[in-house]
C-alpha cells in the first residue's frame, strides 16, 4: 500500500439525483415511505422533492477511484469493512451535487488474524451553492489475493 496517499483528492464529479434512480433504490432497499416515491407525499413531509434514502451516497461517484491504482499493489483486494454518513440535511430528487473523495488514513491494525492494512476514505457531496450535503467515510481492508495451486480453475 502506498502511505504516502494520504491526503490525496479525486477529481470531481456532478451527479444529478433524479426520482427514477431514488425510486429504484429505494425499492431495491424494501422501503415503502411515500417520500421517497412521491413528490406530494415528500412536499407534505416538508421537503423540496422526493427524498433519497440515507445510505443513497453510495450510488454517487466521484470524478475518479481512489481505490484503484493509488492504494493496492498487484496481488491485492479491497474489502468494505463499514461506512458512516454525516448529512447537512436531507438528499432530494434535483440535486446537483458535486463529489469528490479523499484518502484520510492508510495504517495497520492488529486483528485477530494479525496485522491487517486499513484504508480510509472519505467522500463529501458539495451542492451547487458549494454547501456540504453529506459526508462518507468508507473503511477498506486491504488483503493478499489467495495463490491458486497448479490445475485450478482460477489459473
Amino acid at each position: 500500500m502506498d502511505r504516502n496517499a494520504i491526503g490525496r483528492e479525486s477529481k470531481a464529479a456532478v451527479n444529478e439525483v433524479e426520482k427514477g434512480a431514488i425510486r429504484r433504490f429505494a425499492e431495491s432497499l424494501g422501503e415503502t415511505n411515500p417520500i421517497y416515491f412521491e413528490e406530494a407525499a415528500a412536499r407534505a413531509a416538508g421537503y423540496r422533492s422526493v427524498v433519497a434514502p440515507p445510505t443513497f451516497p453510495t450510488t454517487l461517484r466521484a470524478g475518479s477511484d481512489l481505490r484503484e491504482g493509488l492504494l493496492l499493489s498487484p496481488g491485492k483486494h479491497l474489502l468494505q469493512a463499514e461506512q458512516t454518513f454525516e448529512y447537512a440535511r436531507p438528499i432530494v430528487a434535483g440535486d446537483k451535487l458535486t463529489v469528490r473523495s479523499k484518502v484520510v488514513e492508510v495504517s495497520q491494525r492488529n486483528t485477530p488474524s494479525g496485522l491487517t492494512d486499513v484504508v480510509v476514505i472519505e467522500d463529501e457531496g458539495k451542492d451547487e451553492t458549494g454547501t456540504v450535503v453529506y459526508r462518507s467515510r468508507q473503511l477498506w481492508v486491504v488483503r493478499t489475493a489467495p495463490k491458486h495451486a497448479p490445475g485450478d480453475l482460477h489459473e
